[in-house]
């Protein structure tokens, strides 16, 4: 059995590509809603695309755009090193259903994070979501530190 294969039959990994990938086609859609907003409400970031829908007035910032964008950028800082810390976490044998409550709660955080950013919710929804998406990424990290360090 090829290893790609071989690690996809690890339940425990195929559970994390599971939650990495609804992840990234989360982060492509908040990319995606920034792209439509932009439209939306006639706020461009470069003269070209200004040019090209109405003229150069139309290259100025929107609050609801910067919003969209800080949301994104968001993502970017928490699901990718996610990611990391997910695939090695995953192959370091550890319990299946802990694993599971890992990868699902930091997954369902995200979500209602970028749901409470995009929707301007009042406090402390965000913070409280972003800081419930902390904890499995630093158990994760504790984790694999101790295992490191046991076998340097």
């Amino acid at each position: 059995v090829p290893a790609p294969a071989a690690m996809i039959t690890n339940e425990v990994f195929s559970c994390f590509v599971f939650y990495g990938v609804l992840l990234v086609v989360k982060m492509y859609i908040v990319a995606i809603i920034t792209g439509q907003v932009r439209l939306r409400k006639k706020a461009f970031a470069n003269p070209e695309d200004a040019l090209r829908h109405g003229g150069l007035r139309y290259q100025r910032e929107d609050p609801y755009v910067e919003r969209c964008r800080r949301a994104h950028i968001n993502d970017m800082e928490n699901i990718l090193p996610f990611l990391f810390l997910g695939a090695i976490y995953s192959m370091m044998g550890p319990s299946q259903a802990v694993a599971r409550l890992h990868f699902l709660v930091f997954f369902c955080a995200r979500v209602v994070h970028t749901i409470a950013y995009l929707c301007a919710l009042r406090a402390p929804m965000r913070s409280v979501t972003y800081t419930l998406a902390q904890v499995p990424c630093v158990s994760m990290a504790v984790q694999i530190l101790i295992t490191a360090a046991a076998h340097a």
